[in-house]
C-alpha cells in the first residue's frame, strides 16, 4: 500500500507541483481551441501534438538544469 501511495504522490507532484507546466498546457489548449475554426481540419491534431511535445521538452530541459 505504501508503494502505491508513493507512486500516486509522485504522479500528482508531476502535474500539479509544476504550475508553469500546467499553465502552459492550458494556454496551448486555449490557443488551439480559438484557432481551430480557422485551421484546416488536417492540421488541428498535428498542431496540438507538436505544441504539447514542445511544452514537454521545455519542461524537461528546465527541470534537468535545476537538478
Amino acid at each position: 500500500m505504501n508503494v502505491i501511495l508513493t507512486a500516486l504522490q509522485e504522479v500528482y507532484g508531476l502535474f500539479v507541483e509544476d504550475g508553469r507546466y500546467a499553465a502552459a498546457i492550458v494556454v496551448w489548449l486555449l490557443v488551439i481551441g480559438f484557432l481551430s475554426p480557422y485551421a484546416a481540419a488536417s492540421l488541428r491534431a498535428p498542431l496540438l501534438v507538436i505544441g504539447l511535445v514542445c511544452i514537454l521538452i521545455e519542461n524537461v530541459v528546465r527541470t534537468a538544469k535545476h537538478a
